[in-house]
């Protein structure tokens, strides 16, 4: 290679080192202490290797008269040495302390053995000190891109998960003190200010204002809650003074819990990783030995069989090339990166996956199965309609609130609710809740009945009958029918879009199935556009037809279940891969998931597919471009046809090729 273009590579690498080192200094570059010293270890060398290349071989022998003869071969090997051992020492140790706890194999060896060798080789012949130090030099540069690349992954994931609050503001006899979150006791008062993380898990009890919830859901726009909304940690209040009292300890809270997930993810490997993490056991003790047979075998033919020169120098020379071009760096490091990369990503929008094993299967999910309440619907019972009633809206939900004024049922708080008043108990006399039918009541002293139509023939009061699904309280004033009230289940608003998106990702089908009527089970069906619709089902009648589904299915293709309840646990345990609601999720079923939806939108279903498969599709291209390149250099090595420059080029070219496509794998806002 000429000189030229030698020093053109090591200016150009001058200027990108100091470019970097100037950006590192900077607070908001993130970059670790480490990797700045890494920097300078960098751009020294390269400084130092500049000044070499000005220094010829001619003008060190002319030390001779002023040293002792030999002089100048000696000072220019020191000079090279010194150089040498700047950059790659570190590099030599961990070789080192691998071989003496038998882990001889791995790429510090390789590096190791490959530039002390051509470093030998070049002091035995007098020749060119520049290689093994280039080799070294690239080599620590691609693997510093490795690691700001993986720092940057993580910090992205850090970045989100930045949730855990430092305290928590205890409120109790009328003062408050600052404590650690995991001090506070259920059912205690906290106080958060504008600006404060909540802490823990609650019900707000006192004070309205609006909540950044970003980091939990990947939602920008800011969540407006109000007295009686229940919170959830790890979101940024914003602006008024809340006091909420705390359903959970720290512990089980849910920030403690999404910390847990993305903590533990990385521990879970995918097939892909297993297959590179054996490929690596067996395949760099087989390119070590074929080395040595290159370097060994060719010099005894020639020189036993062929009475040849056996030409030691350069088929050693080969062997060392072949070792630097063997190194696994793109396979070993990028692999990793890509799932961490894309777990990172899912995260930023609101989609915990517990491990790349997770995000492999999602990948090959062809069948989605959701349960109804909850997960396709809000899950809250909300008053829908008024029908055939002489009275007005607002006076028949009043009447009807008040009646069920003394109720904690689910369908008494939707009409209270709805009604939407401060409720004057004083006007209610005479309740009497009547089981499976309804209550009973006076109001201001007027006989109210609020039920089924079983109370209505129980009264003896003719009803009319309503054609709309949903829950029918009906009415009587005085004993006088006085109308009907439609109560049901709100569909989510993006439900509709979920379906639609999961179809043009190609899910080949989507089933829904409810413990619910199969009026009420068949009228979400069709509004959502869901191709099969099981209703009236026990927990176990679940698990029962999710494996009937399983059993039908393709082998490769993958069932996904979507749910959000504690009933829904078994189920989600026993799908090829299980999706939970997050935000208001019951924690059986979390823990029971793979996938962790934190807002509660099941239009985040298509997107964390979207997602699983694009970072497949970069792992399945790392594989295929690093194992072509790397096995077509070896047997251009093998050849002599490559030298040690164009090792350095596909060791670590590839690596830093191969850690660019994994990057890929954080950008899924656009999926």
């Amino acid at each position: 290679m000429q000189h030229w273009i030698i020093n053109g590579l090591l200016l150009a690498l001058l200027l990108l080192s100091t470019g970097l080192l100037i950006y590192s200094r900077k607070k908001t570059s993130g970059i670790p202490k480490k990797q700045k010293i890494m920097l300078v270890r960098i751009l020294l060398t390269t400084i130092f290797l500049l000044i070499l290349q000005f220094i010829s071989a001619e003008m060190f022998n002319r030390l001779d008269s002023i040293f002792f003869p030999s002089a100048g071969r000696y000072l220019r090997l020191a000079a090279y040495l010194v150089i040498y051992l700047l950059i790659g020492y570190d590099i030599l140790k961990k070789a080192i302390r691998g071989i003496l706890h038998g882990r001889v194999f791995d790429e510090n060896f390789l590096m190791a053995v490959a530039t002390v060798g051509a470093l030998v080789l070049a002091i035995i012949e007098n020749g060119e000190y520049l290689e093994s130090i280039a080799v070294m030099l690239f080599y620590q540069i691609g693997e510093w891109f490795q690691r700001y690349a993986v720092g940057k992954s993580r910090r992205n994931i850090s970045d989100l998960m930045d949730i855990r609050p430092d305290s928590a503001n205890l409120f109790a006899n009328g003062q408050i003190q600052k404590v650690s979150p995991d001090e506070v006791p259920v059912g205690s008062i906290i106080v958060v200010n504008p600006g404060e993380k909540i802490p823990l898990d609650g019900t707000i009890i006192e004070g309205d204002s609006a909540l950044n919830t970003v980091a939990l859901t990947g939602e920008s726009l800011p969540r407006e809650v109000k007295t009686g909304d229940e919170v959830v940690s790890g979101c940024v209040n914003l602006s008024g003074v809340l006091k909420i009292q705390t359903a959970k300890e720290f512990g089980e809270s849910t920030v403690s819990k999404i910390l847990d997930l993305v903590e533990n993810a990385s521990s879970r490997k995918s097939h892909s990783e297993d297959f590179i993490a054996k490929f690596a056991r067996y395949y760099t003790p087989a390119v070590c030995i074929s080395a040595l047979a290159l370097a060994v075998l060719p010099p005894l033919v020639n020189l036993l069989i062929l009475q040849n020169p056996a030409n030691w120098g350069n088929w050693i020379y080969r062997a060392l090339t072949f070792l630097v071009i063997s190194c696994p760096c793109a396979l070993v490091i990028s692999i990793p990166l890509s799932f961490f990369a894309g777990i990172g990503g899912a995260g930023k929008e609101g989609i915990l996956i517990k491990g790349s094993n997770y995000m492999e299967t999602l990948s090959k999910t062809s069948t989605v199965v959701f349960d109804k309440t909850g997960t396709l619907t809000r899950g809250v019972f909300e008053v829908q309609a008024v029908h055939h009633s002489p009275y007005t809206k607002e006076k028949l939900l009043e009447y009807a609130a008040l009646a069920e004024s003394a109720s904690s049922h689910p369908i008494s708080k939707s009409l209270q609710n709805a009604y939407g008043k401060k409720l004057d108990r004083s006007r209610v006399s005479d309740i009497h809740e009547i089981s499976g039918q309804g209550v009973t009541a006076k109001i201001d002293g007027v006989p109210v009945a609020a039920g089924n139509e079983k109370l209505m023939r129980a009264l003896s009061i003719k009803y009319q009958d309503c054609s709309s699904v949903g829950t029918i309280v009906h009415m009587a004033v005085n004993g006088s029918y006085a109308g009907h009230i439609l109560i049901s289940d709100v569909v989510k608003t993006t439900s509709a879009e979920a379906i639609r998106d999961l179809k043009q990702a190609g899910i080949q089908k989507t089933v829904m199935l409810t413990g619910d009527k199969k009026k009420v089970a068949d009228s979400v069906a069709k509004e959502l556009a869901v191709d099969e619709a099981y209703s009236e089902l026990l927990p176990a009648d679940k698990v029962a037809k999710v494996e009937d589904l399983l059993s039908k299915k393709p082998q490769k293709d993958k069932l996904a279940f979507v749910g959000d309840g504690i009933n829904d646990a078994p189920v989600l345990t026993r799908a090829d891969i299980g999706i939970a609601m997050g935000a208001m999720g019951a924690d059986a079923a979390i823990e029971a998931a793979d996938v962790v939806l934190m807002d509660d939108d099941p239009k985040k279903i298509a997107k964390a597919i979207k997602i699983s498969r694009k970072c497949l599709r970069i792992v399945y291209e790392n594989i295929s471009f690093a194992l072509l390149v790397k096995f077509a250099c070896l047997v251009l090595g093998a050849f002599g046809i490559t030298n040690m420059w164009f090792a350095i080029f596909a060791d670590v070219g590839v690596m830093v090729l191969a850690v660019l496509n994994a990057m890929r794998a954080l950008r899924v806002h656009r999926l």
